[in-house]
Formats: C-alpha cells, sequence, structure tokens
C-alpha cells in the first residue's frame, strides 16, 4: 500500500519542510514494514508538497506511525499536512 501526505508551507518554508521530512524519512525508514519514499513540490503551486511512502500494509503504516520516534519527529511535518484522506490500495486489474 502507499500513503500520499499533502503539505502546504509558504514558498519560504520549503526548504525548512523539506529538512523536516528528511527526518522524518529516517525515522520511518526503520519501522518493520516501510518500504520506500519521497518528497515532491507541486509544479504547479509552490506551496504544496507531497510525500509518499510505501509499505508492506496498512498494518505496518499504522503502527510506524503510532512510534513514539516517529511522533515526534514528524511532528515539525504533520503541522504542514492537508487534512484529507491518505492511505490508497494499489488497483489490481
Amino acid at each position: 500500500m502507499f500513503a500520499v501526505t499533502r503539505l502546504r508551507a509558504r514558498e519560504q518554508d520549503g526548504d525548512a519542510l523539506a529538512t523536516a521530512v528528511a527526518a522524518l524519512i529516517a525515522a520511518l525508514s526503520t519501522r518493520p514494514g516501510f518500504r520506500d519514499a519521497e518528497l515532491g513540490r507541486s509544479a504547479d503551486d509552490p506551496d504544496l508538497w507531497a510525500l509518499v511512502t510505501r509499505w508492506d500494509g496498512v498494518g505496518a503504516y499504522r503502527r510506524a506511525l503510532s512510534a513514539a520516534e516517529v511522533k515526534i519527529t514528524g511532528a515539525p511535518v504533520w503541522v504542514h499536512a492537508v487534512d484529507e484522506p491518505g492511505v490508497y490500495l494499489p488497483h489490481e486489474s
């Protein structure tokens, strides 16, 4: 499964957000079931970012988010999160 977390930060705060996300990805990467992650900035809106993470399953993702280290490291990132559903299961064709 993959999770998409959209983040909104003013253009001048982008470098600080990217640094905070790098620390969060490092913390997430130690959790069981983590596969990979990437951060991107919208080509159309410089204030909009997306963090995409891939996991072995929904349970691994949710357990990772509840880990104390992830909560602490993620706090400076989550304040920028857009409130919307973000967990997706791949479409099986």
